[in-house]
């Protein structure tokens, strides 16, 4: 009833055990080509097995050899263990046809790329997951003029500086937001929001779907040729946990981004503030959790985040501004570690001060306040 709400054409009360039934289904939801199809098919757990059917005893434990084969012979099989018959792996052997196919597609891409030489070079460093070869030297440019400008915007606000700036050089890069792009600052200038009559589309307004976003963006980086981000607030990625997961599993190039990062974020109230978001995040394994303290630390975010292709990374940005803090070069390359010490003293310090984004700046002005080179304070960009 919730799908023939939502105005999908629905199938009900297929025998899910029929494979005739299911391929009748099949074949009418194909015909359908003004909507969607579900079809609901109806399946008896552990069918066959004449003692531990319609029962948890069939999936949490084997069915142990006396009752694999009563199963086998209620289901007219006479076969052993891991046999296939050959008539049954003729049916599903598709090597000739995979064959013809990689084929076909093999010559259509040698003349498109004898047609359009830089577009078939672009097509596949995007499909083997590569980056520009001078996107380093442009990246490590923007940073470098983020430091000099020495701004002190919101990070979100550096975010969207950073979207505006990578985007130039990478045409494969893929954005959105859950309803909130306007306050994640996810729409740069060259973004083109996915409708009806527009193929060429970099961007998805996702709704209010923290999961489903997250969840495509993984199928997107699974495909390649697009590195996806998509944003919503910090306290919503709690929607979206099993993506998250997921994408830290596979090990994909899913760009997670998340705004309005602590308990200074406006009028919303306690339904809207983090607490204990940012430690979830942080705890999960092969997940890069990067928490910009400044404009700089944001770019710098944003260019591992795009770099990495072993795993998904969170970006974690605020509402607030937040002043810019001065760096040599050894603390501005130091950021990449993931920690780097910010502020020193001379000798033994008496209390070192550790905090992450939005708390940064409080850090420092408590540092200057407690007597010059008495106290030490830390700033960790990463994890």
């Amino acid at each position: 009833k919730r799908f023939e709400a939502y105005g999908w054409h629905v199938i009900p009360g297929v025998d899910g055990h029929d494979p005739a039934a299911v391929e009748e289904a099949i074949k009418t939801a194909k015909a359908m080509t003004d909507k969607p199809t579900m079809i609901c098919c109806k399946t008896t757990i552990g069918f066959g097995s004449p003692n531990k059917a319609g029962s948890h005893a069939c999936h949490g434990a084997p069915l142990g050899e006396e009752e694999i084969n009563l199963t086998k012979a209620a289901l007219g099989w006479d076969h052993g263990p891991f046999e296939v018959p050959a008539d049954v792996y003729a049916g599903w052997d598709a090597k000739e046809k995979g064959a013809a196919a990689e084929a076909a597609w093999n010559a259509k891409f040698a003349a498109y790329e004898a047609a359009h030489p830089d577009l078939a070079a672009a097509f596949k460093r995007r499909m083997a997951g590569e980056l520009p070869a001078d996107w380093s030297a442009n990246a490590d440019a923007f940073i470098a003029a983020c430091n000099e400008k020495a701004e002190s915007p919101a990070t979100r606000k550096a975010s969207l500086n950073s979207i505006e700036a990578y985007s130039a050089a990478l045409p494969e890069l893929f954005g959105g937001s859950a309803d909130l792009g306007c306050s994640n600052l996810t729409e740069w200038s060259g973004y083109k929001p996915m409708r009806a009559d527009v193929p060429d589309a970099n961007y998805v307004n996702y709704g209010v779907r923290e999961f489903g976003m997250s969840a495509i963006m993984n199928g997107i980086a699974l495909h390649g040729g697009l590195i996806p981000f998509g944003a919503t607030f910090l306290m919503f990625s709690e929607y979206a946990r099993n993506a998250l997961r997921m994408a830290a599993l596979m090990k994909i190039r899913s760009i997670f981004v998340y705004s309005h990062d602590s308990i200074g974020l406006g009028e919303d109230g306690p339904t809207h503030q983090p607490i204990e978001q940012l430690a979830s995040l942080r705890g999960t394994p092969n997940l890069d959790t990067w928490r910009p303290a400044d404009a700089v630390e944001s770019a710098i975010a944003w260019k591992y985040a795009l770099e990495r292709a072993d795993g998904p990374s969170a970006l974690i940005f605020s509402r607030q501004n937040l002043p810019h803090q001065e760096r040599d070069a050894e603390q501005l390359a130091n950021v990449t570690r993931g920690g780097y010490v910010l502020k020193d003293c001379d000798g033994e310090p008496e209390l070192i001060l550790i905090s992450t984004g939005s708390e940064v700046g409080l850090a420092v002005n408590a540092w200057t306040l407690g007597c010059v080179g008495d106290l030490t304070g830390s700033s960790t960009g990463d994890q």
